[in-house]
C-alpha cells in the first residue's frame, strides 16, 4: 500500500484566502481585526514562529503587533502588559508565545488573558466551554486538523480514533473535537499499556507525543488515516538513517544543513501502512497558523456582535 498525502499546506492556503476576504469585509465596516503577540526571552524557534505569524497576519489584513520582552522580564511585568491589552478596544486577540523564561508560571499568564481575546483557546473558561459544546475559540492546531479532515472528506462519524498525546494544547482538545464529530475516541500516552496495540485499533490516528519518528509500522493499522502533529529536529547521522533509510536526498540535505525535521510518525513506515497521512513539514504546521488568523477574525466579529 502506498499512502496519499493529506495536503495541509493547500488547505491552509484556502483558509488564509477565506480569512483575508472576511477581514476585508470587516474593514469595510470600520473594524480591522487586531492581533497582539507577546514573546519573552530569546528562544530561536519562538522568534521564527512569531515572525511568521506576524507576516501571515498582515498578509491577511489583520493589524498585528509583536511585543518583545527580554529573558529578564518578570511575571508582574507580563501580567501588567496583558492587563493593558485586555483593556485596549483595538486588540481583538492576544497570543502569548510559549515557552516563557524560567521562573514564570505560564498558567498564570495565560489565565490573565480576557477569554474574549484568547486566540489560542487555552484559557480555562474557553477549555470548559469547548467541552460543553458552547461557542469558544478552539486551540489552533486541533481546529486546523478538523478543517483538514472535513475539507479532505475524511469520515469521522462512527470511526475508531486514537489520539496519541494528552497535552492541553493538542491532545485533550483534539479528543473533544473528534468526540463531538461522533468518532469513538481513545486518548493514549506514554504510560498506556501495550501502546502499539491500542494505536493499531485506530481508523484515524493523531500522533502528538513529541518524540521523533516514535510511531512506527507496528502502531499503524493498514489503511488507517494518520495525522502527524510532531515537529522534531534530528541532528545525528544515525537518526537520519533510521528515519529516512536509503533516502539519498535526505542524507544530502542533512549533510548540507546539519539537521532535518521529522514528525512523531516514522516517515517511511507511514507511507507503507497508512491510506492517507500528513507529511512533516507541510502538513499540520501551516494549518496552525491559518487557524490563528481565522480565530482572530472570529474574535473580532464576536466582540462586536457582528
Amino acid at each position: 500500500m502506498t499512502a496519499t498525502i493529506l495536503d495541509g499546506a493547500k488547505v491552509a492556503a484556502d483558509i488564509r484566502r477565506e480569512t483575508a476576504d472576511a477581514a476585508a469585509a470587516l474593514a469595510s465596516r470600520g473594524f480591522v481585526p487586531g492581533l497582539s503577540v507577546i514573546v519573552a526571552g530569546d528562544d530561536p524557534a519562538s522568534q521564527v514562529y512569531v515572525r511568521n505569524k506576524e507576516k501571515s497576519a498582515r498578509e491577511a489584513g489583520i493589524r498585528a503587533e509583536t511585543l518583545r520582552f527580554p529573558a529578564t522580564v518578570t511575571e508582574a511585568m507580563l501580567l501588567a502588559e496583558i492587563g493593558r491589552l485586555n483593556a485596549d478596544e483595538e486588540v481583538d486577540a492576544i497570543l502569548v508565545q510559549l515557552p516563557l523564561p524560567g521562573g514564570i508560571q505560564s498558567s498564570r499568564i495565560l489565565e490573565a488573558i480576557d477569554p474574549a481575546k484568547d486566540v489560542d483557546g487555552f484559557h480555562p473558561v474557553n477549555a470548559g466551554r469547548l467541552v460543553q459544546g458552547k461557542r469558544a475559540p478552539v486551540p489552533c492546531t486541533p481546529a486546523g486538523i478538523m478543517e483538514l479532515l472535513r475539507r479532505e472528506d475524511v469520515p469521522l462519524r462512527g470511526v475508531r480514533a486514537v489520539v496519541l498525546g494528552r497535552s492541553d494544547i493538542v491532545g485533550k482538545p483534539m479528543a473533544t473535537l473528534l468526540t463531538k464529530a461522533d468518532a469513538t475516541v481513545t486518548v493514549a500516552h506514554s504510560k498506556t499499556r501495550d501502546l502499539p496495540a491500542i494505536c493499531r485499533e485506530a481508523d484515524l490516528l493523531v500522533a502528538a507525543i513529541g518524540r521523533p519518528a516514535f510511531v512506527t509500522a507496528e502502531f499503524i493499522r493498514p489503511g488507517a488515516v494518520v495525522v502527524d502533529v510532531g515537529i522534531n529536529r534530528i541532528a545525528t547521522a544515525a537518526e537520519v538513517a533510521r528515519c529516512f533509510p536509503g533516502d539519498e536526498a535526505k542524507t544530502e540535505a542533512f549533510a548540507a544543513k546539519g539537521s532535518l525535521l521529522v514528525g512523531d510518525v516514522h516517515p517511511a513506515d507511514v507511507k507503507e501502512r497508512a491510506s492517507r497521512y500528513t507529511p512533516v513539514p507541510g502538513g499540520v504546521g501551516p494549518l496552525t497558523i491559518a487557524l490563528l488568523l481565522s480565530n482572530t477574525v472570529d474574535l473580532c466579529r464576536a466582540r462586536r456582535r457582528l
